[in-house]
């Protein structure tokens, strides 16, 4: 018998030009791919053309929901912005519901300051378990984010943040799993 890889992509949660949580997203997109027994998938929410006129599952992308659907977890990398999270990825979120329901997820706070957006994480887990989101034990964070690569993308003290990633998807991972399996197999 032949078990389905998980399937966790990886969400980009800002618009703006000139993202350095781009080079993040990029970063951890490589990680997750790495795993063994996994598939990911980078998403970009600029490339996502939700409507602002309306909100919620009355503008949902069937692509998009489908992908959550599928997903055994999903990872978001989100910048800061004065202590907050971006209103864009709000706005994506809140376009499903029941496509999240027990399934895992993990944050990577990204920040120009010194914290690595733990402040927007605290914004954003309550929003998230509202969704039905089951959110992990590890954040992943990462501070300073303008200097952590070079020119052409590539970061540029990779043992620090690869063992910190590492421990994230670990977490990540197993939760996954674990949740995966009672969707599967568990009736309430």
């Amino acid at each position: 018998m032949s078990i389905r890889p998980l399937f966790i992509p990886v969400i980009l949660g800002t618009t703006r030009k000139g993202r350095a949580s781009e080079n993040v997203a990029k970063f951890v997109f490589g990680e997750v791919k790495k795993r063994e027994g996994v598939e990911t998938e980078l998403i970009d929410i600029r490339d996502l053309k939700f409507p602002i006129d309306d909100a919620g599952e009355a503008i949902k992308d069937s692509n998009f929901s489908e992908t959550i659907n599928h997903a055994d977890g999903l990872v978001l990398v989100v910048p800061e912005y004065n202590h907050g999270y971006p209103g864009l990825l709000k706005h994506v979120l809140d376009t499903n519901l029941k496509e999240y329901i027990h399934k895992a997820v993990g944050i990577c706070g990204v920040s120009a300051g010194g914290f690595g957006g733990v402040r927007m994480i605290e914004n954003l887990l309550p929003v998230l378990r509202e969704l039905g989101l089951v959110t992990i034990f590890w954040d992943g964070n990462f501070s300073g984010a303008q200097s952590l690569f070079d020119a052409s993308g590539n970061m540029k003290d990779r043992a620090i943040h690869q063992k910190r990633i590492d421990k994230f998807l670990g977490g990540l991972l197993l939760i996954s799993k674990v949740l995966k399996y009672g969707r599967e197999n568990v009736s309430i």
